[in-house]
């Protein structure tokens, strides 16, 4: 529905929920940080979900990753092959203000919340939280809209 039929409408609602459902996951966290779109996938969409849900979560929001290659949907994809597909797709974001501290050293010790609107395999939380983990990032922990049945806790 966020997704899918671009009602971002439904991003402040949802973001309720994911607050309440997940105030353990975000009690004591730095900031939330948003699992990015590809630039071209944004622009076609319009929006980046993930962005919109953590903007409602009442804490910092970090844009400190960027997808560095555009990967295929996931949706039809079995678990090995969204792997694949999600595999080495994430870096550290660039600054985006000259004297902004590089994102490894805004992220060194600390403990972030990585937003998406669904895990499926959580092969994409998996692929962004590595990414982190080398930045140096003490614990990632992972909040999402909705989590497709028998998938990971």
């Amino acid at each position: 529905m966020l997704k899918y039929d671009k009602r971002r409408s439904v991003a402040p609602r949802l973001a309720t929920l994911m607050k309440a459902s997940g105030q353990d996951v975000l009690c004591g966290a730095d900031a939330a940080i948003p699992v990015p779109l590809h630039w071209t996938r944004q622009w076609r969409r319009g929006f980046n979900q993930a962005a919109l849900l953590a903007a409602h979560l009442d804490i910092a929001v970090w844009p400190a990753l960027s997808r560095v290659r555009a990967t295929g949907p996931q949706v039809a994809l079995a678990a090995p092959a969204r792997r694949l597909n999600v595999r080495n797709a994430f870096a550290l974001a660039r600054r985006r203000w000259p004297r902004a501290l590089p994102w490894q050293a805004r992220l060194e010790g600390r403990v972030v919340v990585l937003v998406d609107d669904v895990a499926t395999t959580a092969a994409t939380l998996e692929a962004c939280a590595k990414v982190l983990r080398a930045a140096g990032v003490r614990e990632v922990r992972a909040l999402t809209a909705a989590r497709v049945a028998g998938s990971p806790p």
